[in-house]
């Protein structure tokens, strides 16, 4: 709910899930048929608030006022300004004054415009929701839902609360059951789950931080003790109470001044201009000691005088404003940063963690093989578009006379695939040039007009039993939805990817799911959800023209064989044994190996007679005795530009992993495609292999130190889980690596606060992983990523050369004025060669804007060719060079100048310092 609203209504005695519909009706005291009135509504949205996460929005604006305010620099320009009006001269205090706030206004304004652009994109996760309310079925922002509204969701739906179902139809909503644990509410839909097959309606009776997933967002804001700030002294000793104390106020003193919260270069930033205060302070201390302690208005101005010349009070102003101006570009190139310095972060970034599907592939599958045994394998080709049933072709590849022409084969085409970038060591993918693609699909479509199709090039081989028995169970067990729009001339798909792909490739032989019921006369009787368990999907289907019902299953291939008897339909029917199924197992590596997720179809006779609103009959009885129809190999394929941003990391020094939830030969397959495995892994040795690839299993089961002993960290990680990518993290810290993880689910956040940088998904991930993360892909693309740690490395070197500039004033005036206090005027006062309002002028002004420039250079030609660099060890990597070229071009004329003018102080100075 709101921040500042009460939630203690949103309580129960017991949780709605063991409560009845009309019980949980009573107590919200609404209409389960009719919904809401609209009085009731407005005033609930006033009782609960907005139906959001506590942060959503970003943090309150004194929140980032008081950022600004706590900034070292800042801090350091507050106390000279107390020194100024302290000793009487208000035109120095004046101008320091509107210097302090400048900076603030021009960080807090740009970070608030930041953190607005965020507010919008959040709205991605959960737009809108279908309610009842006088009645009648409308349509409103998510946010806008209360405590009682009745709630419609349907496939393709994300849920707007948590919502007490009412009735439900094949309902199934993922996002929820993994991430929360709560799995066995059968009867309950929880916020921000995406609902992927089937329809429901419900009482909406958790909203905001009260909801599932608010509770995990709450659980992640709560601090973490850091080691050794318990103040137990029965567990550590008598002593712990004070030095746990103590470790706990140098927390606070630290974040409030910067020094142990951020990123590397605002820590060095806030070191450095701590240094420079006591710089400040020991010069001040030299002017006082020159003039014999005799501290009059005069020698305090003086010495103030020379503290400010070391501070480059327009170093935030020129840091924020190069950050904003990398922010903006980076708008247009689809990210959007959550905070300034992420930007700045991603300059050092070693190691990527990514996901796979939809980041660094497309997330659209298609149906790219099938395998069915005594016809051979049916292939796609020349498909540009994955929803589209009319385009590509299909060719049938008759299978191997024998299992020893069938093994010949396939490695045939493995030593095809590894010869292509074979090389004598460890090289990574490098793409074909872009020209030559480009000019090889232009020569093609020229040949081939995509106007003028080939009637004979479009043909589909022939519909045989077995392909047709195959098709039919793909597309009747079977959710999706795949309808032509002919207004947009486009194919519109509802449901999983996965099972859009099959009912693709149905439609392409004109057996899709509408046309079997409608035209054909199939009709379901009953379905058996997909269950993570099992892995595998049942429906039960009686045709018009027999009474005999047939059960379709389709699943994981190692479960659905197992209870398979038979394989094959027809004459090519027989029993399913040891060799047959050593002979399956080893057709679905072969596709895995390409980079395809396997699946197998089959089917059997059903129960005579069954009734399904009488019958009940159990899932174990119903998936037995099966007969295997075959395998159909899915594709997902890579981005076009993925290839050419991992070839970008690796040049530039960065190593890319994957970490999937996909079949370890699939997962393999897919990152040689992209690039991240070398194509060559065959000329490796076996452990080399081994250590390139690893599955969540093995990762997880070896301890930190094994992890620390391997050469180098997996770049696959297959079937991961979430606490695989938080250890991963973990083992990259440990070798001092800086790495950023890509993630979209609510178990993500706490690997994507564990990173030096979080990345979440704006199209996939959800609201939490969100608010975790430090930026946000619009796009969902790994391209993206490359883009802003292009970005990162030229704010950088950027920030490097300002800095520079700066300091190497600054430095030379300091010179100017110690030199100074050698020289005293006729009235035994040391000369001033600069005025405070000089200094400042020369700092404000005449340094600030070449500085603006420096910040605001393109990219070097190099900038992504060079091994990413310590952060720490190199914000200020010419000290030298400051040293030795600011004071001597700086001081000498000046000192010129003012030493060979008549004697005593500018009349600039003169003014300032009368009183």
């Amino acid at each position: 709910m709101g921040d500042d609203k009460d939630n203690g209504k949103q309580g129960y005695e017991k949780h709605p899930f063991l409560l009845s519909v009309d019980e949980v009706g009573q107590i919200l005291k609404t209409n389960t048929e009719t919904g809401l009135p609209d009085v009731d509504v407005v005033k609930r949205q006033e009782e609960y608030g907005p139906n959001r996460l506590h942060g959503d929005g970003g943090p309150r604006w004194y929140s980032l006022l008081g950022k600004q305010i706590s900034n070292a620099m800042i801090l350091v320009l507050v106390l000279a300004m107390a020194l100024s009006y302290g000793v009487s001269d208000y035109i120095e205090g004046g101008v320091i004054t509107a210097v302090i706030v400048l900076n603030v206004v021009i960080g807090f304004y740009q970070e608030f415009k930041a953190e607005k652009k965020m507010d919008a994109l959040r709205s991605l996760s959960s737009p809108s929701a279908n309610v009842i309310r006088n009645g009648h079925e409308i349509t409103v922002p998510s946010g806008e839902v209360v405590p009682g509204d009745i709630v419609q969701i349907k496939m393709g739906d994300t849920v707007p609360a948590d919502i007490r179902l009412i009735e439900a139809m094949n309902l199934d909503a993922i996002g929820t059951e993994l991430d929360t644990g709560v799995g066995d509410r059968l009867n309950m839909a929880y916020s921000s789950s995406t609902v992927t097959k089937g329809r429901g309606r419900g009482i909406i009776v958790f909203t905001g931080m009260y909801t599932e997933i608010g509770k995990i967002a709450q659980s992640m804001q709560g601090k973490q003790r850091k080691a050794g700030r318990s103040m137990s002294r029965k567990k550590y000793g008598n002593f712990q109470p004070f030095k746990g104390g103590a470790l706990r106020v140098w927390d606070r003193i630290g974040k409030f001044l910067g020094l142990t919260e951020g990123t590397p270069l605002q820590i060095k930033l806030s070191k450095l201009a701590y240094v420079l205060f006591g710089c400040a302070l020991l010069l001040a201390i030299i002017v006082f000691g020159v003039n014999r302690f005799n501290v009059t208005n005069e020698v305090a101005i003086y010495a103030i005088s020379t503290g400010i010349a070391i501070i480059p009070e327009s170093l935030i102003a020129v840091l924020t404003i190069t950050m904003v101006v990398g922010m903006t570009q980076m708008r247009r190139r689809k990210v959007v940063v959550r905070q300034l310095s992420a930007l700045e972060a991603l300059g050092g970034v070693t190691n990527i963690c990514s996901d796979k599907t939809g980041t660094l592939t497309q997330g659209q599958m298609v149906t790219r093989k099938a395998w069915i045994p005594g016809a051979g394998v049916y292939s796609l080709h020349k498909s540009d578009d994955a929803n589209n049933p009319t385009r590509g072709t299909i060719t049938l590849e008759q299978p191997p006379a024998s299992k020893q022409e069938a093994e010949q084969e396939r490695e045939r085409k493995r030593a095809e695939q590894d010869v292509l970038r074979s090389t004598a060591g460890l090289k990574f993918d490098i793409p074909a040039e872009k020209e030559q693609r480009n000019q090889r699909r232009i020569e093609e479509r020229n040949e081939t007009p995509p106007e003028k199709d080939d009637p004979e090039e479009n043909a589909l081989p022939e519909m045989i039993p077995e392909l047709e028995a195959f098709v039919t169970s793909a597309a009747l067990c079977n959710l999706a939805t795949v309808r032509h729009d002919p207004q947009s001339d486009t194919w519109q798909t509802i449901g999983d990817p996965t099972e859009v792909a099959l009912q693709v490739f149905s439609l392409r032989f004109g057996l899709g799911k509408k046309a079997l019921e409608t035209q054909y006369g199939w009709k379901q009787l009953a379905e058996y959800p997909f269950d993570s368990s099992v892995k595998r999907m049942s429906v039960i289907y009686r045709h018009a023209d027999d009474p005999e019902t047939v059960v379709f299953s389709k699943g994981a291939v190692e479960r659905i064989i197992d209870l398979c008897i038979t394989v094959g339909v027809g004459d090519h029917q027989e029993a399913m044994t040891p060799k047959i199924k050593q002979d399956i197992l080893e057709q679905m590596n072969f596709l895995a190996e390409q980079g395809l997720r396997v699946l197998a179809i089959a089917q059997k006779p059903g129960p005579t007679g069954f009734d399904p609103h009488s019958q009940q009959i159990p899932r174990e009885e119903i998936e037995k005795d099966l007969t295997l129809l075959g395998l159909a190999g899915l594709y997902d394929p890579p981005r076009l530009e993925t290839k050419d941003a991992v070839k970008e990391c690796t040049m530039a020094g960065i190593r890319v992993h994957m970490l999937t939830g996909d079949h370890p030969s699939t997962a393999s397959a897919i990152a040689k495609e992209v690039g991240i495995l070398p194509r060559n892994a065959g000329t490796l040795s076996a452990e080399e292999a081994r250590s390139l690839v690893k599955t969540a299993a093995e990762f997880d089961g070896m301890t930190d130190e094994e992890i620390d002993a391997l050469p180098s960290l997996p770049l696959v990680i297959a079937r991961c889980a979430p606490d695989t990518k938080t250890r991963m993290i973990a083992a990259l810290h440990r070798r001092r690596r800086y790495c950023a993880m890509t993630g979209d689910g609510v178990n993500d956040a706490p690997s994507l606060k564990a990173a030096d940088v979080g990345i979440a998904m704006g199209l996939a991930g959800s609201d939490v992983a969100k608010s975790a993360a430090d930026i946000v892909l619009t796009d969902d693309n790994f391209a993206s990523i490359v883009n802003a740690i292009e970005e990162g490395r030229r704010m950088f070197e950027n920030i490097q050369k300002f800095i520079l500039h700066l300091l190497t004033s600054n430095v030379g005036e300091v010179v100017l004025l110690i030199v100074g206090l050698g020289f005293q005027d006729i009235s035994g006062v040391s000369v001033f060669p600069l005025s405070p309002l000089e200094i400042l002028w020369i700092n404000m002004l005449t340094s600030s804007f070449p500085a603006f420039g420096l910040g605001r250079e393109k990219a070097s030609a190099t900038g992504m060719e060079w091994i990413p660099w310590d952060t720490i060890a190199t914000v200020l990597p010419a000290i030298p060079a400051m040293l030795c070229f600011g004071p001597v071009p700086l001081s000498l004329p000046n000192l010129h100048g003012s030493f060979l003018s008549p004697p005593g102080n500018s009349n600039t100075f003169a003014i300032a310092c009368s009183t």
